[in-house]
């Protein structure tokens, strides 16, 4: 046997394993893997808003050539979460004031369309349902933190969703959800947030189970920030490294 072909029997280092079963995976497999993985970061909060990406760093840590860390950071621009910009390199996206503040007045108009269709539908079901989802706002209010709490408050919404019975605007509310959400991680760190939130998840709430259209949309308007005094409390808890300077200024 030559030493040419034992040399070929040496067992491949651990990149080198991961780039030959990267080239068994279907074609692009890989690089959804990571979108997937990277987004879920940066839609979280993990990745904030102007953090760098490092296509080397990024294909160690996946164990893969740089190949499909590219496709998908190229995935993640055309979905806007990713910039791309030449000679400066790559970093998670952040959006101006203006493009956060447009997103919310249009998720308080959503939320609260979503509102008045569940209290124009409402029936037994949904008002059980409401009541189960209050109690546990307000057990991970009294028992949890802040995760417990976002978990409770995202699932109450989830409630209101479905009582709509109109599932092409929930979805349209969670796509515009996930493209704000890692500017609402601060929503629920004080007893006082967490408070207000309660209060006004039982104002909602009650308006649904009464019927009560035009006062359920008031209500979830109000609880949902958008351009007055609530995006104004929201934007002094934000550092403002994390939004992209407005168009026109320095």
């Amino acid at each position: 046997m030559s030493m040419d072909h034992i040399a070929s029997l040496e067992p491949l280092n651990d990149l080198e394993t991961a780039v030959s079963c990267e080239d068994a995976r279907p074609r692009g497999g890989r690089s959804v893997e990571i979108r997937h993985a990277l987004q879920e970061e940066i839609e979280s909060g993990k990745l904030p808003p102007g953090s760098p990406l490092d296509e080397r760093a990024l294909a160690a840590r996946f164990q893969v050539s740089r190949t499909p860390v590219r496709e998908a950071l190229q995935q993640l621009a055309a979905r806007n979460l990713v910039r791309i910009a030449p000679r400066q390199g790559m970093s998670v996206a952040r959006l101006s004031i203006s493009q956060v503040r447009a997103i919310m007045e249009t998720i308080g108009e959503l939320e609260g369309m979503c509102a008045k269709l569940a209290a124009r539908r409402v029936g037994d079901e949904l008002r059980a349902q409401l009541d189960v989802a209050l109690q546990h706002c307000q057990d991970a209010a009294i028992q949890g933190g802040t995760e417990e709490y976002a978990l409770a408050n995202a699932k109450f919404h989830e409630v209101i969703y479905a009582g709509s019975l109109n599932p092409y605007l929930a979805d349209l509310i969670r796509n515009a959800r996930r493209q704000i959400y890692r500017y609402r991680l601060r929503d629920f760190v004080t007893k006082a947030q967490i408070n207000k939130s309660m209060q006004d998840h039982l104002k909602v709430a009650r308006a649904i189970q009464d019927g009560d259209e035009m006062a359920a949309t008031h209500q979830m308007m109000l609880h949902v920030p958008s351009g007055s005094t609530g995006f104004s409390e929201f934007l002094a808890r934000m550092p403002m490294n994390l939004f992209e300077t407005e168009p026109g200024e320095s």
